[in-house]
């Protein structure tokens, strides 16, 4: 059975075989909107996240070492890649990796990611899917990254399962922002892939409402709430805390 969120690493897998072809040698050395990342190191993270599923060996061990700086550790690895290499091993690991995360579905089981939580094997592919909609449309493309000219489409193929992360994310990633609260946020998406849903446990003490790209660009701090189309109400400390929530 193929979910949706295969389905939409399908899509995005194409949408990023085809930009990285279009481009020249000269761009595949611009700034992302990855501190310190080329459009070239965001592509080689792509791929190498993608080996953790396939074989971890074809990385160096990482056993013990915090996921943010596992990721930079991996791309420097691969930074005397040439750019078709880091295109043809992003193009052979994704194939390999949609089959092996299709399988993953239907497991019934737990499964542990480190300091980004504990999730079910049939959300493992939602965390890819969030991974591809934010880099490739936040950090290769403008205002962020160097790409200009429209991004690949943020439509109900690609934002249900990136929200889908987001709301299974959210709560273990900031479990001690979220003890701090007496309550829980609620969050009102709206447009496409619209949803609510809350971040926490007990009474609501804030509301944010916002379009569900919006909150892909504020939950992973791409973007402030300022420049952004959301709203908030409720408790100022508990809005605060809503500001400073982090998804990975």
């Amino acid at each position: 059975m193929t979910g949706p969120a295969i389905e939409s690493l399908r899509a995005d897998r194409e949408e990023l075989l085809a930009i990285g072809a279009a481009l020249t040698a000269a761009e595949w050395t611009l700034p992302s909107g990855c501190a310190g990342w080329s459009l070239q190191d965001v592509v080689a993270h792509m791929g190498a996240l993608y080996w953790l599923v396939v074989d971890a060996t074809a990385l160096p061990d990482m056993a013990g070492v915090p996921t943010e700086e596992a990721q930079e550790r991996y791309v420097e690895s691969r930074r005397s890649w040439r750019a078709e290499q880091v295109l043809d091993d992003y193009a052979t690991v994704s194939a390999k990796a949609l089959d092996a995360l299709g399988g993953l579905q239907e497991l019934d089981m737990e499964v542990p990611l480190g300091d980004l939580g504990t999730y079910h094997a049939s959300l493992l592919p939602n965390a890819f899917a969030f991974d591809h909609y934010t880099h490739i449309r936040a950090d290769l493309f403008a205002p962020r990254g160097a790409l200009h000219g429209p991004p690949p489409p943020s439509d109900e193929l690609r934002l249900e399962p990136t929200i889908d992360w987001i709301v299974a994310a959210a709560p273990q990633q900031n479990a001690e922002l979220l003890a701090s609260l007496d309550g829980a946020i609620a969050v009102d998406v709206s447009g496409t892939a619209a949803r609510s849903f809350t971040i926490g446990s007990g009474e609501v003490v804030a509301s944010v409402a916002c379009p569900a790209h919006d909150l892909v660009l504020w939950s992973t701090r791409r973007a402030a709430w300022d420049d952004l189309d959301v709203t908030a109400t409720g408790r100022e400390a508990a809005i605060d805390a809503a500001r400073r929530l982090h998804v990975f």
